[in-house]
Protein backbone atom coordinates (compact mmCIF):
# COMPACT_ATOMS: atom_id res chain seq x y z
CA UNK A 1 0.00 0.00 0.00
CA UNK A 2 1.11 3.74 -0.38
CA UNK A 3 2.06 5.64 2.11
CA UNK A 4 -1.14 7.83 3.22
CA UNK A 5 0.82 10.98 4.82
CA UNK A 6 3.07 11.51 1.90
CA UNK A 7 0.16 11.27 -0.27
CA UNK A 8 -1.73 13.48 1.42
CA UNK A 9 1.31 16.03 2.10
CA UNK A 10 2.68 15.78 -1.73
CA UNK A 11 -0.71 16.36 -3.06
CA UNK A 12 -2.28 18.63 -0.94
CA UNK A 13 0.43 20.94 -1.48
CA UNK A 14 0.91 20.70 -5.33
CA UNK A 15 -2.87 21.07 -5.59
CA UNK A 16 -2.63 24.19 -3.05
CA UNK A 17 -3.75 27.54 -4.18
CA UNK A 18 -3.14 30.94 -3.14
CA UNK A 19 -5.13 32.93 -5.40
CA UNK A 20 -8.69 32.30 -6.80
CA UNK A 21 -9.75 28.46 -7.74
CA UNK A 22 -12.57 25.86 -8.17
CA UNK A 23 -12.90 22.66 -6.94
CA UNK A 24 -13.26 19.36 -8.52
CA UNK A 25 -13.10 16.88 -5.96
CA UNK A 26 -11.11 14.93 -3.27
CA UNK A 27 -8.21 12.56 -4.24
CA UNK A 28 -8.56 8.97 -3.82
CA UNK A 29 -5.98 6.28 -2.31
CA UNK A 30 -6.00 2.82 -3.06
CA UNK A 31 -9.87 3.26 -3.66
CA UNK A 32 -10.93 5.04 -0.59
CA UNK A 33 -11.46 9.14 -0.42
CA UNK A 34 -8.81 11.11 1.29
CA UNK A 35 -10.89 13.89 2.27
CA UNK A 36 -7.75 15.98 3.36
CA UNK A 37 -6.81 16.42 -0.58
CA UNK A 38 -8.71 19.10 -2.28
CA UNK A 39 -8.31 18.67 -6.23
CA UNK A 40 -8.46 22.46 -6.97
CA UNK A 41 -7.61 24.47 -10.12
CA UNK A 42 -6.59 28.03 -9.78
CA UNK A 43 -8.69 30.19 -11.95
CA UNK A 44 -5.28 32.00 -13.65
CA UNK A 45 -4.72 28.49 -15.66
CA UNK A 46 -8.07 28.15 -16.84
CA UNK A 47 -7.47 29.82 -20.08
CA UNK A 48 -4.24 26.98 -20.76
CA UNK A 49 -6.85 25.08 -22.20
CA UNK A 50 -8.13 21.13 -21.22
CA UNK A 51 -9.77 17.59 -22.43
CA UNK A 52 -12.31 16.08 -20.95
CA UNK A 53 -12.01 12.13 -22.02
CA UNK A 54 -13.76 9.24 -21.31
CA UNK A 55 -15.92 6.39 -22.40
CA UNK A 56 -19.55 6.74 -22.61
CA UNK A 57 -21.17 6.94 -19.49
CA UNK A 58 -18.62 7.60 -17.37
CA UNK A 59 -19.70 11.22 -16.02
CA UNK A 60 -18.22 13.11 -18.91
CA UNK A 61 -20.95 15.42 -19.01
CA UNK A 62 -21.64 15.75 -15.22
CA UNK A 63 -17.67 16.63 -14.87
CA UNK A 64 -18.23 19.75 -17.34
CA UNK A 65 -21.47 20.36 -15.45
CA UNK A 66 -19.58 21.03 -12.13
CA UNK A 67 -17.03 22.42 -13.90
CA UNK A 68 -19.70 25.00 -15.65
CA UNK A 69 -21.10 25.73 -11.93
CA UNK A 70 -17.95 26.34 -10.47
CA UNK A 71 -16.88 29.28 -12.68
CA UNK A 72 -20.26 30.53 -12.85
CA UNK A 73 -20.24 30.67 -8.96
CA UNK A 74 -16.76 32.39 -9.47
CA UNK A 75 -18.64 35.19 -11.59
CA UNK A 76 -16.75 33.66 -15.46
CA UNK A 77 -19.19 32.97 -18.15
CA UNK A 78 -19.20 29.79 -20.17
CA UNK A 79 -19.89 28.41 -23.79
CA UNK A 80 -21.22 25.06 -23.84
CA UNK A 81 -21.38 23.14 -26.94
CA UNK A 82 -24.50 20.65 -26.07
CA UNK A 83 -24.47 18.11 -28.70
CA UNK A 84 -26.48 15.34 -26.92
CA UNK A 85 -29.13 17.72 -25.56
CA UNK A 86 -29.21 17.17 -21.66
CA UNK A 87 -26.82 19.87 -20.32
CA UNK A 88 -30.01 22.78 -20.24
CA UNK A 89 -30.98 21.36 -16.60
CA UNK A 90 -28.57 23.06 -15.25
CA UNK A 91 -30.82 26.08 -15.09
CA UNK A 92 -32.95 24.57 -12.79
CA UNK A 93 -31.48 23.15 -9.11
CA UNK A 94 -31.05 19.74 -8.56
CA UNK A 95 -32.64 17.47 -6.10
CA UNK A 96 -30.91 15.56 -3.16
CA UNK A 97 -30.83 11.70 -3.38
CA UNK A 98 -29.64 9.00 -2.11
CA UNK A 99 -26.85 8.10 -4.41
CA UNK A 100 -25.67 12.45 -3.62
CA UNK A 101 -25.75 12.11 0.01
CA UNK A 102 -24.06 8.78 0.11
CA UNK A 103 -21.30 10.91 -2.46
CA UNK A 104 -21.69 14.12 0.06
CA UNK A 105 -20.93 11.80 2.91
CA UNK A 106 -17.57 10.85 1.33
CA UNK A 107 -16.45 13.94 0.64
CA UNK A 108 -17.26 15.81 3.78
CA UNK A 109 -18.68 18.35 1.68
CA UNK A 110 -22.58 19.81 1.94
CA UNK A 111 -25.05 19.76 -1.13
CA UNK A 112 -26.46 22.57 -1.45
CA UNK A 113 -29.37 22.36 -4.86
CA UNK A 114 -28.91 25.31 -7.21
CA UNK A 115 -29.78 26.64 -10.34
CA UNK A 116 -27.52 29.08 -11.75
CA UNK A 117 -28.23 31.40 -14.90
CA UNK A 118 -28.40 30.22 -18.69
CA UNK A 119 -28.65 31.62 -21.75
CA UNK A 120 -29.79 28.96 -24.49
CA UNK A 121 -28.15 29.78 -28.09
CA UNK A 122 -29.20 28.49 -31.20
CA UNK A 123 -27.83 28.46 -34.96
CA UNK A 124 -31.13 27.34 -36.58
CA UNK A 125 -34.79 27.91 -35.83
CA UNK A 126 -34.50 25.93 -32.19
CA UNK A 127 -36.00 28.33 -29.22
CA UNK A 128 -33.01 30.75 -27.65
CA UNK A 129 -30.57 33.25 -28.31
CA UNK A 130 -30.43 33.45 -32.49
CA UNK A 131 -26.58 33.57 -33.80
CA UNK A 132 -26.02 35.15 -37.09
CA UNK A 133 -23.51 36.41 -38.88
CA UNK A 134 -23.22 38.18 -42.53
CA UNK A 135 -21.88 36.67 -45.80
CA UNK A 136 -19.27 39.87 -45.63
CA UNK A 137 -17.97 39.66 -42.37
CA UNK A 138 -16.75 36.37 -43.49
CA UNK A 139 -14.97 37.41 -46.33
CA UNK A 140 -14.10 35.19 -49.56
CA UNK A 141 -11.55 33.18 -48.42
CA UNK A 142 -12.65 31.34 -45.74
CA UNK A 143 -16.26 31.22 -47.36
CA UNK A 144 -14.20 29.31 -50.13
CA UNK A 145 -13.03 26.87 -48.12
CA UNK A 146 -16.10 26.38 -46.05
CA UNK A 147 -18.07 25.95 -49.47
CA UNK A 148 -15.25 23.63 -50.53
CA UNK A 149 -14.25 25.79 -53.82
CA UNK A 150 -11.06 25.05 -55.88
CA UNK A 151 -8.30 27.74 -56.66
CA UNK A 152 -9.70 29.41 -59.88
CA UNK A 153 -13.70 29.20 -57.77
CA UNK A 154 -11.89 30.74 -55.17
CA UNK A 155 -10.30 33.59 -57.21
CA UNK A 156 -13.65 34.11 -58.71
CA UNK A 157 -15.25 34.44 -55.11
CA UNK A 158 -12.17 37.20 -54.54
CA UNK A 159 -13.27 38.88 -57.39
CA UNK A 160 -17.00 38.95 -56.48
CA UNK A 161 -16.23 40.34 -53.19
CA UNK A 162 -14.09 43.15 -54.48
CA UNK A 163 -16.84 44.12 -57.27
CA UNK A 164 -19.10 44.53 -54.10
CA UNK A 165 -17.12 46.58 -51.88
CA UNK A 166 -16.60 48.38 -54.97
CA UNK A 167 -19.72 49.42 -55.73
CA UNK A 168 -21.78 49.30 -52.32
CA UNK A 169 -23.28 46.44 -52.40
CA UNK A 170 -23.46 44.78 -49.31
CA UNK A 171 -23.47 41.18 -48.88
CA UNK A 172 -25.49 39.93 -45.93
CA UNK A 173 -26.97 36.50 -46.59
CA UNK A 174 -26.91 34.22 -48.96
CA UNK A 175 -29.51 35.40 -51.38
CA UNK A 176 -27.09 38.38 -51.71
CA UNK A 177 -24.26 36.20 -53.10
CA UNK A 178 -26.58 34.14 -55.45
CA UNK A 179 -27.96 37.83 -56.97
CA UNK A 180 -24.60 39.22 -57.16
CA UNK A 181 -23.18 36.13 -59.46
CA UNK A 182 -26.21 36.37 -61.28
CA UNK A 183 -26.22 39.69 -62.48
CA UNK A 184 -22.30 39.32 -63.13
CA UNK A 185 -22.79 36.51 -65.28
CA UNK A 186 -25.91 37.82 -66.91
CA UNK A 187 -26.21 39.86 -70.48
CA UNK A 188 -26.91 42.67 -68.79
CA UNK A 189 -24.72 45.90 -67.85
CA UNK A 190 -23.04 43.58 -64.98
CA UNK A 191 -21.65 40.95 -67.26
CA UNK A 192 -19.61 43.93 -69.72
CA UNK A 193 -18.56 45.97 -66.51
CA UNK A 194 -17.25 42.77 -64.11
CA UNK A 195 -15.35 41.71 -67.80
CA UNK A 196 -13.83 45.09 -68.55
CA UNK A 197 -12.79 45.91 -64.59
CA UNK A 198 -12.28 42.65 -62.97
CA UNK A 199 -12.40 39.53 -65.10
CA UNK A 200 -14.84 37.14 -66.53
CA UNK A 201 -17.00 33.98 -64.73
CA UNK A 202 -17.27 31.10 -66.86
CA UNK A 203 -20.28 29.10 -66.85
CA UNK A 204 -18.82 26.25 -65.55
CA UNK A 205 -17.22 27.47 -62.78
CA UNK A 206 -20.70 29.76 -61.83
CA UNK A 207 -22.33 26.50 -61.77
CA UNK A 208 -19.75 24.92 -59.18
CA UNK A 209 -20.35 27.55 -57.20
CA UNK A 210 -23.87 27.99 -57.02
CA UNK A 211 -24.33 24.07 -56.11
CA UNK A 212 -21.55 24.62 -52.92
CA UNK A 213 -23.95 27.50 -51.87
CA UNK A 214 -27.21 25.16 -52.38
CA UNK A 215 -25.69 22.72 -50.45
CA UNK A 216 -24.61 24.30 -47.77
CA UNK A 217 -28.24 25.86 -47.40
CA UNK A 218 -29.49 22.59 -47.02
CA UNK A 219 -27.33 22.31 -43.96
CA UNK A 220 -29.13 25.21 -42.58
CA UNK A 221 -26.93 27.83 -43.33
CA UNK A 222 -29.86 30.44 -44.50
CA UNK A 223 -31.19 30.36 -40.91
CA UNK A 224 -27.12 31.50 -40.06
CA UNK A 225 -26.26 34.04 -42.44
CA UNK A 226 -28.14 37.55 -41.77
CA UNK A 227 -28.69 40.10 -39.10
CA UNK A 228 -28.46 41.56 -36.62
CA UNK A 229 -25.04 39.66 -36.43
CA UNK A 230 -24.22 38.07 -33.08
CA UNK A 231 -21.97 40.41 -30.62
CA UNK A 232 -19.59 37.83 -28.32
CA UNK A 233 -19.74 40.30 -25.65
CA UNK A 234 -22.63 39.27 -25.18
CA UNK A 235 -21.31 35.49 -24.02
CA UNK A 236 -19.65 37.82 -21.19
CA UNK A 237 -23.07 38.43 -18.90
CA UNK A 238 -23.38 37.80 -15.33
CA UNK A 239 -26.23 38.11 -12.79
CA UNK A 240 -26.05 38.65 -8.98
CA UNK A 241 -22.27 38.36 -9.12
CA UNK A 242 -22.97 34.67 -11.36
CA UNK A 243 -21.32 34.01 -14.42
CA UNK A 244 -24.03 33.17 -17.12
CA UNK A 245 -23.74 29.65 -18.58
CA UNK A 246 -24.39 29.76 -22.28
CA UNK A 247 -25.79 26.75 -23.55
CA UNK A 248 -25.75 25.70 -27.13
CA UNK A 249 -27.87 23.18 -28.66
CA UNK A 250 -26.50 21.49 -31.85
CA UNK A 251 -27.68 18.30 -31.24
CA UNK A 252 -27.80 17.45 -35.23
CA UNK A 253 -23.92 18.35 -35.81
CA UNK A 254 -23.64 15.25 -37.43
CA UNK A 255 -25.53 16.13 -39.81
CA UNK A 256 -24.29 19.47 -40.64
CA UNK A 257 -20.22 19.28 -40.19
CA UNK A 258 -19.49 22.65 -42.63
CA UNK A 259 -22.04 24.44 -40.92
CA UNK A 260 -20.81 23.59 -37.50
CA UNK A 261 -17.49 24.44 -38.16
CA UNK A 262 -18.61 27.71 -40.21
CA UNK A 263 -20.20 28.75 -36.55
CA UNK A 264 -16.62 27.30 -34.64
CA UNK A 265 -14.70 29.49 -37.22
CA UNK A 266 -16.33 32.60 -36.91
CA UNK A 267 -17.26 32.53 -33.16
CA UNK A 268 -13.15 32.11 -32.50
CA UNK A 269 -12.31 34.49 -34.63
CA UNK A 270 -14.84 36.68 -33.74
CA UNK A 271 -13.55 36.62 -30.20
CA UNK A 272 -9.84 37.10 -31.08
CA UNK A 273 -10.98 39.99 -33.16
CA UNK A 274 -12.93 41.75 -30.16
CA UNK A 275 -11.65 40.39 -26.40
CA UNK A 276 -9.19 42.81 -25.65
CA UNK A 277 -5.40 41.34 -24.42
CA UNK A 278 -5.94 40.10 -21.29
CA UNK A 279 -2.56 39.71 -19.86
CA UNK A 280 -1.77 37.78 -16.33
CA UNK A 281 -5.42 38.94 -15.32
CA UNK A 282 -5.91 36.35 -12.58
CA UNK A 283 -9.40 34.88 -13.61
CA UNK A 284 -10.53 33.83 -17.61
CA UNK A 285 -13.02 35.91 -19.45
CA UNK A 286 -14.62 33.17 -20.58
CA UNK A 287 -14.37 29.43 -21.34
CA UNK A 288 -15.75 27.30 -24.14
CA UNK A 289 -16.80 23.46 -23.77
CA UNK A 290 -16.84 21.81 -27.21
CA UNK A 291 -18.69 18.28 -26.76
CA UNK A 292 -18.22 15.23 -28.58
CA UNK A 293 -15.09 16.68 -30.05
CA UNK A 294 -14.53 13.99 -32.11
CA UNK A 295 -17.48 14.82 -34.37
CA UNK A 296 -15.28 18.21 -35.05
CA UNK A 297 -12.51 16.58 -36.16
CA UNK A 298 -13.59 13.70 -37.92
CA UNK A 299 -16.19 14.82 -39.72
CA UNK A 300 -16.46 18.77 -39.91
CA UNK A 301 -14.32 20.86 -43.19
CA UNK A 302 -10.47 21.14 -43.54
CA UNK A 303 -10.32 24.95 -42.59
CA UNK A 304 -11.31 24.13 -39.29
CA UNK A 305 -8.79 21.28 -38.92
CA UNK A 306 -6.01 23.74 -40.48
CA UNK A 307 -6.88 26.59 -38.13
CA UNK A 308 -7.79 25.22 -34.60
CA UNK A 309 -4.34 24.47 -33.57
CA UNK A 310 -3.47 28.08 -34.30
CA UNK A 311 -7.11 29.33 -32.45
CA UNK A 312 -5.93 27.25 -29.30
CA UNK A 313 -2.35 29.16 -29.34
CA UNK A 314 -3.90 32.63 -29.64
CA UNK A 315 -7.32 32.81 -27.90
CA UNK A 316 -6.18 32.41 -24.58
CA UNK A 317 -3.93 35.53 -24.47
CA UNK A 318 -7.47 36.59 -24.54
CA UNK A 319 -8.38 35.63 -21.13
CA UNK A 320 -10.56 32.75 -22.80
CA UNK A 321 -10.20 29.15 -22.36
CA UNK A 322 -11.23 26.27 -24.69
CA UNK A 323 -11.66 22.18 -23.32
CA UNK A 324 -12.48 19.47 -25.54
CA UNK A 325 -14.71 16.62 -24.74
CA UNK A 326 -14.17 13.06 -26.08
CA UNK A 327 -14.20 9.83 -26.00
CA UNK A 328 -10.31 8.82 -25.99
CA UNK A 329 -7.37 11.53 -26.47
CA UNK A 330 -6.62 10.02 -29.31
CA UNK A 331 -9.62 12.05 -31.07
CA UNK A 332 -7.77 15.11 -30.67
CA UNK A 333 -4.75 15.72 -32.79
CA UNK A 334 -1.39 15.59 -31.44
CA UNK A 335 -0.53 19.31 -31.98
CA UNK A 336 -3.69 20.18 -29.92
CA UNK A 337 -3.46 17.97 -27.69
CA UNK A 338 -0.08 19.22 -26.76
CA UNK A 339 -1.51 22.48 -26.07
CA UNK A 340 -3.84 21.70 -23.24
CA UNK A 341 -2.65 22.17 -19.76
CA UNK A 342 -5.82 20.09 -18.17
CA UNK A 343 -6.37 16.72 -18.74
CA UNK A 344 -9.51 14.53 -16.68
CA UNK A 345 -9.57 11.36 -17.81
CA UNK A 346 -12.65 9.01 -16.99
CA UNK A 347 -12.35 5.31 -17.24
CA UNK A 348 -11.49 4.21 -20.62
CA UNK A 349 -12.45 0.26 -22.01
CA UNK A 350 -9.47 -2.11 -23.15
CA UNK A 351 -12.27 -4.18 -25.24
CA UNK A 352 -10.29 -4.20 -28.98
CA UNK A 353 -6.07 -4.05 -29.18
CA UNK A 354 -7.05 -0.39 -30.71
CA UNK A 355 -8.67 0.52 -27.46
CA UNK A 356 -5.45 -0.87 -25.49
CA UNK A 357 -3.64 1.29 -27.62
CA UNK A 358 -5.63 4.13 -27.02
CA UNK A 359 -5.04 3.18 -23.11
CA UNK A 360 -1.07 2.91 -23.22
CA UNK A 361 -1.38 6.69 -25.72
CA UNK A 362 -3.39 8.45 -22.94
CA UNK A 363 -0.67 6.69 -19.96
CA UNK A 364 2.08 7.91 -22.06
CA UNK A 365 0.46 11.62 -21.21
CA UNK A 366 0.53 11.78 -17.75
CA UNK A 367 3.11 12.04 -15.06
CA UNK A 368 4.66 9.68 -13.94
CA UNK A 369 3.37 8.05 -10.20
CA UNK A 370 4.15 6.39 -7.75
CA UNK A 371 1.01 5.68 -5.89
CA UNK A 372 -1.27 4.60 -8.84
CA UNK A 373 -0.84 1.50 -11.74
CA UNK A 374 -2.33 3.90 -13.85
CA UNK A 375 -2.51 1.83 -16.85
CA UNK A 376 -4.81 -1.13 -14.86
CA UNK A 377 -6.64 1.94 -12.63
CA UNK A 378 -7.58 3.82 -15.44
CA UNK A 379 -9.72 0.58 -17.12
CA UNK A 380 -11.42 0.43 -13.83
CA UNK A 381 -12.40 3.88 -12.81
CA UNK A 382 -15.94 4.16 -11.39
CA UNK A 383 -18.54 6.72 -12.54
CA UNK A 384 -17.81 10.08 -11.38
CA UNK A 385 -14.16 9.33 -10.86
CA UNK A 386 -11.61 10.34 -12.78
CA UNK A 387 -7.50 10.99 -13.34
CA UNK A 388 -6.98 14.53 -13.25
CA UNK A 389 -3.55 16.41 -14.18
CA UNK A 390 -3.21 20.36 -14.30
CA UNK A 391 -1.59 23.48 -14.32
CA UNK A 392 -0.31 25.19 -11.13
CA UNK A 393 -0.54 28.50 -9.83
CA UNK A 394 3.23 29.05 -11.61
CA UNK A 395 2.04 26.87 -14.58
CA UNK A 396 3.99 23.75 -13.44
CA UNK A 397 2.07 20.24 -14.68
CA UNK A 398 0.95 18.64 -11.36
CA UNK A 399 0.74 15.09 -10.15
CA UNK A 400 -1.45 12.56 -11.56
CA UNK A 401 -4.50 12.34 -8.61
CA UNK A 402 -7.22 10.06 -8.94
CA UNK A 403 -10.24 12.02 -8.18
CA UNK A 404 -13.84 11.77 -6.47
CA UNK A 405 -15.30 14.12 -8.31
CA UNK A 406 -18.35 16.10 -6.55
CA UNK A 407 -21.63 15.87 -8.20
CA UNK A 408 -23.86 18.70 -9.81
CA UNK A 409 -26.19 21.01 -7.74
CA UNK A 410 -28.29 21.86 -10.46
CA UNK A 411 -30.55 19.41 -12.53
CA UNK A 412 -28.87 16.40 -14.09
CA UNK A 413 -31.16 16.39 -17.24
CA UNK A 414 -32.69 18.60 -19.64
CA UNK A 415 -35.27 21.34 -19.29
CA UNK A 416 -39.28 20.33 -20.32
CA UNK A 417 -40.64 22.60 -22.99
CA UNK A 418 -42.30 24.80 -21.02
CA UNK A 419 -39.26 25.67 -18.85
CA UNK A 420 -37.50 26.60 -22.05
CA UNK A 421 -40.62 28.59 -23.15
CA UNK A 422 -40.39 30.54 -19.52
CA UNK A 423 -36.44 30.68 -19.98
CA UNK A 424 -36.62 31.96 -23.14
CA UNK A 425 -39.75 34.53 -23.04
CA UNK A 426 -37.99 36.42 -20.08
CA UNK A 427 -34.21 36.33 -21.88
CA UNK A 428 -33.29 40.07 -22.93
CA UNK A 429 -30.96 38.44 -25.25
CA UNK A 430 -33.44 36.70 -26.80
CA UNK A 431 -35.65 39.71 -27.54
CA UNK A 432 -32.48 41.44 -29.34
CA UNK A 433 -31.54 39.02 -31.78
CA UNK A 434 -35.17 36.87 -32.17
CA UNK A 435 -36.07 39.52 -35.17
CA UNK A 436 -34.20 39.49 -38.18
CA UNK A 437 -33.30 42.47 -39.83
CA UNK A 438 -33.69 42.50 -43.77
CA UNK A 439 -32.23 45.82 -44.50
CA UNK A 440 -31.74 46.75 -48.67
CA UNK A 441 -28.58 44.71 -49.58
CA UNK A 442 -27.68 43.49 -52.85
CA UNK A 443 -30.41 41.03 -53.60
CA UNK A 444 -32.95 44.29 -53.57
CA UNK A 445 -30.66 47.21 -54.89
CA UNK A 446 -29.77 44.58 -58.15
CA UNK A 447 -33.07 43.52 -58.41
CA UNK A 448 -34.29 46.67 -59.03
CA UNK A 449 -31.36 47.65 -61.21
CA UNK A 450 -32.22 44.38 -63.41
CA UNK A 451 -35.87 45.30 -63.41
CA UNK A 452 -35.29 48.81 -64.34
CA UNK A 453 -32.95 47.71 -67.23
CA UNK A 454 -35.54 45.53 -68.75
CA UNK A 455 -37.89 48.39 -69.08
CA UNK A 456 -35.53 50.65 -70.37
CA UNK A 457 -34.56 47.98 -73.05
CA UNK A 458 -37.08 48.70 -75.57
CA UNK A 459 -35.67 52.33 -75.89
CA UNK A 460 -32.14 50.84 -76.60
CA UNK A 461 -33.09 51.32 -80.19
CA UNK A 462 -33.03 55.08 -80.15
CA UNK A 463 -29.20 56.20 -80.55
CA UNK A 464 -27.70 57.97 -77.49
CA UNK A 465 -24.70 60.18 -77.63
CA UNK A 466 -21.30 57.79 -76.04
CA UNK A 467 -20.93 61.44 -73.93
CA UNK A 468 -23.87 60.58 -72.17
CA UNK A 469 -24.12 56.65 -71.68
CA UNK A 470 -20.78 56.63 -68.97
CA UNK A 471 -22.02 59.65 -66.90
CA UNK A 472 -25.99 57.74 -66.83
CA UNK A 473 -23.68 54.38 -66.12
CA UNK A 474 -22.26 56.02 -63.39
CA UNK A 475 -24.68 57.76 -62.22
CA UNK A 476 -26.45 54.55 -60.57
CA UNK A 477 -22.93 53.84 -58.87
CA UNK A 478 -23.21 57.21 -57.63
CA UNK A 479 -26.36 56.93 -56.09
CA UNK A 480 -25.63 53.94 -54.56
CA UNK A 481 -22.43 54.81 -53.33
CA UNK A 482 -23.67 58.14 -51.27
CA UNK A 483 -26.46 56.01 -49.75
CA UNK A 484 -26.77 56.32 -47.00
CA UNK A 485 -27.39 52.14 -46.17
CA UNK A 486 -23.72 52.07 -47.98
CA UNK A 487 -21.88 54.63 -46.16
CA UNK A 488 -23.10 52.32 -43.00
CA UNK A 489 -22.10 49.08 -45.03
CA UNK A 490 -18.29 51.63 -45.62
CA UNK A 491 -17.75 51.89 -42.29
CA UNK A 492 -18.17 48.17 -41.58
CA UNK A 493 -15.94 47.08 -44.10
CA UNK A 494 -13.02 49.67 -42.91
CA UNK A 495 -11.43 47.42 -40.24
CA UNK A 496 -7.81 47.44 -38.64
CA UNK A 497 -5.90 45.23 -39.65
CA UNK A 498 -5.91 41.32 -38.33
CA UNK A 499 -2.63 39.80 -37.72
CA UNK A 500 -0.96 36.74 -38.95
CA UNK A 501 -3.94 33.53 -39.83
CA UNK A 502 -6.41 35.69 -39.41
CA UNK A 503 -6.06 38.27 -41.87
CA UNK A 504 -5.13 35.79 -44.26
CA UNK A 505 -8.57 33.96 -43.72
CA UNK A 506 -9.97 37.48 -44.85
CA UNK A 507 -12.43 38.15 -41.61
CA UNK A 508 -14.25 40.83 -40.51
CA UNK A 509 -14.71 41.65 -36.79
CA UNK A 510 -18.56 42.55 -35.66
CA UNK A 511 -17.51 44.45 -32.96
CA UNK A 512 -18.20 47.76 -34.11
CA UNK A 513 -21.53 47.34 -35.89
CA UNK A 514 -24.68 48.78 -34.80
CA UNK A 515 -28.27 48.15 -35.40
Amino acid sequence: MADKTKFIQELSTKYETSGESILLGKGMLDGEVVREVDVRLPLKTINRHGLIAGATGTGKTKTIQVFAEQLSRAGVSSLVLDIKGDFSGIAEAGTENKIIEERYAKTGLSYTPQAFPVELMTISGAKGVRMRATVTEFGPVLLSKILGLNETQSSIMSIVFKYCDDKGLPLIDLEDLKKVLQYVTSDDDGKAELVENYGSISPASLGAILRSIVALEQEGAKTFFGEPSFHVEDLLKSRNGMGVVNVMRVDDIQNKPNLFSTFMLSLFAEIYLTFPEEGDSGRPKLVLFIDEAHLIFNEASKILLSQIETMVKLIRSKGVGIYFITQVPGDIPENVLSQLGLKIQHALRGFTAKDRKEIDKAIENYPVTEYYNAGELIQNLGIGEAFVTALSEKGIPTPLVHTFLISPESRMGTLTPQEIDTLTSHSELVQKYQTSVDKESAYEILTKRMSAEKEEAPKAAVPKSTSKKEPEKAGVFEQILKSPMTRTFGNTLMREGVKAILGMLGLKSTSRRRY
